[in-house]
């Protein structure tokens, strides 16, 4: 299948639009014209990354998109043409391995399929992103899309919602439960609408006073500046689960302090090595995990939670002309909170 994306065909180099080549629909695949695209940092990373370190060219990005079935394979049963579905960023796994097992395909042995610059189980070449005007993909790996969610606000639930929906989930997060958030953006605003529609007391910590009023529309409790040395020393041994989303390398301690008796500081944005110092887990025997995307189950659940609790992202909607734009702006952290691109100009 023809279909037409935005592609770059070197480290750095612009998104340019292209025709690209679908695989023919296997017995288990369904086909998505896509609608909506969310833009993540993962794609200016991956835009960025050069051949010498992992990355993949001719690149097409683009892992959170939603959109409507318009062909399914002969095997499929759980879809039909016209349906309203969202995709994340992985579209395969083993499926025998103990994590698939235990669904948390997220976490294959054998490395789930990632949406873009992944590598496709049967041999059809690189995975090509979902900025592009239709996706084939397994149908283990497609997602019945609330009807009363706003399509744009979906797109990024399928990466940075699902990221953060995992850890509240694990940690058993509910009614009373003390959660605090650090940092405040694309991760963190849907961090917040989830802890707080869970029943959680939720406490954002941020460098930005000015923030202080749009934490609480988004559902805060509290909110601290955690530059202010007193307000920290007033959060020591509070919370139950910290996550840390702040996506550069930084000092854990601090936020480790806060975390109460047997509680976990779970670090989603930062990825690179980290030191700590272990008597800040000693005293109080806590806990430093981290956790990445999600496995089909609770993927699932959580687009039924946000339909159940009204829950999108807050983004801003582009045509895909002006996916450049979107790059640019994210780069210099101009956006509140995530840019979705409409591909209906495609």
């Amino acid at each position: 299948m023809e279909v037409v994306g935005y592609q770059a065909q070197a480290p750095g180099g612009p998104l340019r639009r292209s025709t690209l080549t679908r695989r023919d629909l296997r017995a288990d695949d369904v086909a998505v014209r896509v609608t909506f695209c969310g833009v993540c940092h993962s794609d200016l990373h991956a835009l960025h990354t050069s051949v010498e370190d992992g990355g993949v060219y001719p690149l097409v990005p683009g892992h959170e998109f939603v959109g409507e079935v318009i062909a399914v394979g002969p095997a499929v049963t759980g879809f039909a043409v016209g349906d309203s579905v969202a995709v994340g960023n992985i579209v395969d796994s083993c499926g025998e391995c103990s994590m698939c097992r235990a669904g948390q395909e997220n976490f294959c042995v054998q490395f789930p399929t990632l949406t873009y610059g992944g590598t496709d189980r049967y041999g059809d070449g690189p995975t090509l992103g979902a900025y592009s005007s239709a996706y084939v993909v397994r149908d283990r790996f497609v997602y019945h899309r609330p009807a009363n969610l706003d399509p744009a606000g979906v797109a990024p639930l399928m990466c940075a919602g699902i990221t953060v929906w995992e850890p509240l989930r694990r940690w058993g997060v509910g009614p009373g439960t003390q959660v605090g958030v650090v940092g405040l953006g694309g991760l963190g605003h849907l961090a917040v609408k989830l802890a707080h529609a869970l029943g959680a007391e939720v406490t954002v910590f941020t460098t930005s006073a000015e923030k202080t009023d749009d934490a609480k529309a988004l559902g805060a409790d509290h909110v601290v500046i955690s530059t202010d040395e007193q307000a920290m020393r007033e959060q020591r041994n509070r919370f139950a689960l910290v996550l840390d989303l702040i996506p550069t390398a930084h000092d854990l301690v601090p936020y480790l302090t806060c975390v109460g008796l047997d509680g976990t500081l779970c670090s989603l944005g930062h990825l690179g090595p980290v030191t700590v110092e272990t008597l800040a887990l000693l005293i109080g025997r806590k806990s430093l995990s981290s956790a990445g995307s999600g496995g089909r189950a609770h993927t699932q659940e959580m687009l039924d939670f946000c339909g159940e609790h009204g829950i999108t992202a807050d983004v801003e909607v582009l045509p895909s002309a002006q996916v450049q734009t979107a790059l640019d702006r994210l780069a210099r952290g101009d956006v509140r909170y995530r840019f979705a691109l409409d591909l209906s100009d495609l």
